[in-house]
């Protein structure tokens, strides 16, 4: 039920905290309002403003190296994946982690991991509520189940805070690590070719 405010309400609430009005409360410092009119340029269509806007952006230079580095870097997103992650059957009104994840976000999971099989061929796949590093350790630990093994081969070129958090869980469960180096080209360096260039 709404129950506005009467003015005589009003009036004693602003008694209370000593305000002559309801305007004063939002009203600048003095010495801080606008005198006269603001020298603004005129309102434009939507298309045109949008327009207006994209050639202001196109001043800005972007095409600098990016050296964030550990996961972080500029990569292709294709429209399709706001459009689908926007559409209504994957919203939801609770956050993931929660006991009662809605159905929307048990379809999104379901579908990801649908994709991977049919994309990698794999017979399973994991897909994580959580965040990257402790979705990396779900699927260490069902990859473990899974094969019966206790040795995990990660690639350095892995986040290192991903990696930090899998190293604190292996201790706790027994895994043993071996995190393999990056060549040249950034590309991780396998055991088995390891082996072959020791001397």
């Amino acid at each position: 039920m709404h129950a506005p405010h009467t003015e005589r309400d009003v009036k004693e609430m602003l008694a209370v905290i000593g305000a002559p009005s309801l305007a004063a409360l939002s009203a600048p410092p003095a010495g801080l309002e606008i005198k006269g009119d603001l020298h603004i340029a005129p309102a434009l269509p939507e298309s045109l403003a949008y327009a207006h806007l994209r050639d202001l952006a196109a001043l800005d230079r972007t095409d600098h190296a990016c050296f964030i580095g550990a996961g972080a870097y500029r990569h292709y997103q294709p429209p399709a994946v706001p459009y689908l992650a926007t559409r209504s059957e994957f919203i939801t009104a609770y956050t993931p982690y929660q006991a009662e994840a809605s159905q929307g976000s048990l379809q999104a999971i379901f579908e990801w991991q649908t994709y991977i099989c049919l994309l990698t061929g794999l017979d399973v796949s994991n897909a994580s509520l959580y965040d990257g590093s402790t979705a990396l350790v779900e699927g260490v630990i069902m990859a473990s189940q899974a094969t019966g093994r206790r040795k995990v081969a990660v690639s350095k070129g892995v986040h290192p805070g991903y990696r930090a958090v899998l190293r604190t869980y292996a201790d706790g469960m027994a895994f043993d690590i071996d995190e393999l180096p990056l060549s040249a080209d950034a590309q991780p360096i396998s055991p088995a070719s390891r082996q072959m260039s020791a001397p």
